[in-house]
């Protein structure tokens, strides 16, 4: 039975998280041997402790699992429509276009930690994941994601500021955020925030 609940909800090469398919019906460890049994028999397969995936079959009919991007992106960012995290950082600079870096370490901003910022090694990925200012939903997440970089955009841009005016405008109109978005929340992020706003007169461009 556990095997058709894996395949009925979860897709091949989709990471499985044990404390999200863990129930509390049958003991932990009972669950474990039913999850070992499947990987003894190819049906499933173990990429790390408590992560689990239906292995997907090449052409070479070797198994091909997700990567150590796609397992950070389900347990700190996003998965079944829910949203608790984002990039942040170099990393995010780097996706709307303000910074030339690529990342060696993969920051991200996620409710799903309750320590201080930390390292965390998947694979063979470095990930630095801390605990967001305010709660992170589907309603925010771009707001505090752009508010985030502008509290330390002298550390991440390469550019001046006209140029990096230019990616947080095209961010800005690809998400349809608006003043009151920001007023919402700017007062709980620090001053800089505030003053990277003015200085690229975003608030020029809000509805």
């Amino acid at each position: 039975m556990i095997y058709e609940m894996l395949t009925e909800k979860y897709k091949e090469g989709e990471p499985i998280f044990f404390s999200d398919i863990y129930n509390g019906e049958i003991s932990k460890s009972a669950l474990t041997q039913q999850l070992s049994t499947l990987c003894k028999k190819g049906l499933l397969a173990k990429y790390d402790n408590g992560i689990y995936y239906l292995p997907k079959k090449t052409r070479l009919k070797s198994s091909v699992g997700p990567t150590a991007d796609t397992i950070a992106k389900y347990k700190y960012i996003s998965k079944n429509g829910k949203t608790d995290g984002y990039y942040s950082g170099n990393t995010f600079a780097n996706q709307i276009g303000i910074s030339t870096q690529v990342p060696h370490v993969i920051e991200i901003v996620s409710n799903n930690t309750n320590s201080a910022p930390r390292d965390v090694k998947i694979g063979n990925r470095r990930f630095n994941i801390r605990k967001p200012l305010i709660s992170i939903t589907n309603e925010n997440v771009y707001i505090l994601q752009m508010l985030d970089l502008l509290s330390n955009l002298d550390t991440y841009s390469d550019y001046d500021y006209e140029d990096a005016r230019k990616c947080f405008l095209k961010y800005i109109e690809a998400h349809k955020i608006t003043r009151n978005d920001v007023d919402q929340y700017i007062r709980c992020f620090p001053l800089t925030a505030f003053r990277f706003y003015y200085e690229l007169r975003l608030d020029n461009v809000l509805a």
